[in-house]
């Protein structure tokens, strides 16, 4: 890993990618090994041999999502929230080419036993087909939530436990698609390299400006999963250190291009809450009401370790705000966090109907 002192032959500008096309900076500092701190984008992408190159913390066939998760370091948000912070914050993983990348989705390719439609490229989707207890595998037989849509055989392990291995390939972790040029190279590559594989990008939405989304859709990319943090700009910029500006255009400009998009947002009690999550709802509702729509429960973690996780009666007021609001796929993610007892999901499932637990 190179350290702020050794850069010769780094190609990236000095200057800010958003900033030179006249919007605001990321929040992007990250952590080096010594110490130092650098843009992520300086820190963790670099071009040599003619290619990109970018920092990987790991790459895996990931649940509850079911598809193959390329986790990587470095980030333009700077989230108190951040559950990756040991990773997005601070550079740490192994440089991996977008050759290297498009092999690795070669490889899994080979390894997938369920091939999903390019409307179905998301994580939204996954849990219509498997719930990922395990039961078919341990115990012989379906569990409480299982969809029952799968037979034994299209079950397989990974390092975060049992489900289908679905044709997509995802970006994840830390988010510099401001640099929008590595995504579409890579993009590029893993479509040459396999026959039946859909691009997704997890993203926070703040590099999803005009040029780049052009550049992403005619690279291939398929499908964005979105993260709207928050509706309110003062409670977004505070929780994330970055302007929410092009996050709150970006539905309107995927759907424009005819990306499959998928939002999520996180309850976080004390800072987005039911009133915040059903604006972001109606902005999505008012687009196309059949945009498919998470809502995440809040575990605590990193900077806000103090804050509490949302109850079940605030995440059940949560989902019949975004039903109000006219979004018709809403699902409620992190279920255990807020439903710990038989009674607490006897209530949720006569509340919202299993079809919404994701």
């Amino acid at each position: 890993m190179r350290s702020a002192s050794d850069r010769a032959g780094f190609e990236m500008s000095s200057e800010c990618r958003m900033v030179s096309q006249g919007f605001s900076p990321g929040s992007c500092s990250v952590e080096l090994l010594d110490g130092s701190v650098d843009r992520a984008c300086r820190a963790t992408l670099k071009r040599e041999r003619g290619m990109w190159h970018r920092v990987i913390k790991s790459a895996h066939l990931s649940r509850p999502e079911d598809y193959y998760s390329i986790y990587q370091s470095g980030c333009n948000h700077s989230c108190l929230k951040c559950h990756s912070w040991y990773f997005s914050q601070k550079v740490s993983g192994f440089w991996a080419s977008t050759d290297d990348l498009a092999e690795m989705a070669a490889d899994y390719e080979l390894c997938v036993t369920v091939w999903e439609p390019r409307e179905r490229a998301t994580m939204w989707h996954a849990t219509d087909l498997c719930h990922h207890c395990g039961s078919c595998v341990v115990y012989g037989k379906p569990g409480p939530l299982c969809p029952q849509r799968l037979s034994r055989d299209k079950i397989v392990g990974s390092p975060q436990g049992y489900g289908p291995a679905r044709n997509i390939v995802a970006f994840t972790g830390g988010d510099v698609v401001c640099c929008a040029e590595f995504y579409a190279e890579a993009a590029q590559k893993i479509k040459d390299r396999c026959e039946n594989i859909w691009v997704l990008i997890e993203t926070n939405g703040f590099g999803l400006i005009p040029k780049n989304l052009d550049l992403l859709v005619d690279a291939g990319v398929d499908s964005f999963w979105l993260d709207i943090k928050a509706y309110d700009k003062e409670v977004y910029k505070k929780l994330c250190g970055a302007s929410n500006e092009t996050v709150i255009k970006a539905p309107e400009r995927i759907l424009e291009r005819g990306f499959v998009l998928e939002v999520l947002t996180l309850y976080i009690p004390g800072w987005v809450e039911e009133d915040q999550i059903a604006k972001v709802a109606k902005l999505l509702a008012d687009l196309d009401p059949e945009i498919p729509f998470t809502i995440l429960a809040f575990f605590p973690e990193y900077k806000l370790r103090h804050v509490r996780s949302p109850s079940l009666g605030e995440m059940i007021r949560a989902y019949s705000a975004a039903k109000e609001a006219g979004l018709k796929n809403v699902k409620l993610g992190n279920c255990s966090v807020f439903a710990k007892s038989a009674q607490d999901w006897e209530i949720l499932l006569a509340s919202v109907g299993r079809e919404s637990i994701g």
